[in-house]
């Protein structure tokens, strides 16, 4: 395969994995605009749309790292091959040499670093803290002496990451505060990106089981992983039914139920695994819709 270079670096960066990203900003700027458990009647946080940009860039830049650090350490483990049934990979498809690999995380960290300096100066030390977390596990997925990803681990941190680290820290930078409404509004966003890994786990099964990368859905079987695709998506819409309770308008979410419906019998049915590549991207849509549609009725007040 050949491309040019900033096709193979947009290639590197995964694109399609972006939307998932940018949810948790979207759900944490809903619950601080909203006014949180005071409902929807109450006065909720000021919009400030520096530290609303600045968290979008974050959530790229932490993606886009983790998709660099995952393509370089995956073909440093021989987890992909010529056999992979996803999308291409860069370093394993010779476009980037493991040295350009590692030059250009480290250029997206460096950008990462100052966008991040900025929200500490906004959000303090326990951003910070949140920041440079996000980093080690980004590196750690599936890089380092223990790489979690391979050990049955990943859908536990990506929840963690893409919900309540990336939706609480969105909303304390906007309101200053905490909320335990940001924790339920949290669950979405973590769900959606659940659901995103177990389609990936699903699709590569007997490759990962070959390269000794033990997930879930290879430890526990394909029926475990579609049933964790389903419950991933059944919890995001249990968590917007929840937070209806103070904000009637939540209840929304569930006219994009029926947009679920052909991702869950494409997961749920037998047959090539690359039929999954449409899901994975679809389930990234999703997720940014579900996002939006919920951010809405958690920040309209009346």
């Amino acid at each position: 395969m050949t491309a040019s270079p900033a096709r193979s670096w947009i290639l590197a960066s995964r694109p399609h994995t972006l939307p998932a990203s940018l949810a948790g900003v979207v759900a944490g700027l809903g619950v601080a605009l909203g006014g949180g458990m005071s409902g929807a009647g109450a006065s909720g946080a000021a919009f400030r749309p520096d530290t609303a940009i600045e968290c979008i860039l974050a959530a790229l830049l932490l993606q886009v790292f983790a998709n660099l650090a995952n393509d370089l350490s995956d073909f440093g483990r021989g987890a992909d091959t010529p056999d992979r049934l996803g999308p291409t990979r860069a370093v394993a498809a010779g476009l980037i040499s493991p040295r350009a690999m590692k030059a250009g995380m480290f250029a997206v960290a460096a950008v990462t670093a100052a966008d991040g300096l900025l929200l500490t100066l906004a959000g303090g030390p326990a951003i910070l803290a949140l920041g440079i977390a996000a980093v080690i596990a980004a590196l750690a997925y599936t890089g380092g002496p223990w790489p979690f990803g391979y050990k049955g681990l990943g859908e536990l941190f990506v929840f963690a990451f893409f919900g309540p680290v990336c939706v609480v820290g969105t909303a304390y930078l906007q309101s200053g505060r905490f909320d335990p409404l940001y924790l339920v509004a949290a669950v979405p966003a973590g769900a959606f990106g659940v659901a995103i890994l177990t389609t990936n786990n699903l699709r590569d099964v007997d490759t990962d089981r070959s390269a000794g990368k033990r997930t879930l859905a290879v430890r526990f079987g394909r029926g475990f992983a579609r049933a964790e695709y389903v419950v991933s998506c059944l919890a995001a819409w249990l968590a917007a039914v929840a937070c209806a309770a103070w904000h009637p308008l939540a209840l929304a979410t569930l006219a994009l139920v029926p947009a679920t419906l052909p991702l869950l019998r494409t997961v749920m049915a037998d047959g090539d695994p690359r039929r999954l590549n449409v899901v994975l991207k679809q389930t990234g849509r999703l997720g940014l819709a579900f996002a939006i549609v919920f951010a809405a009725s958690l920040a309209i007040r009346f």
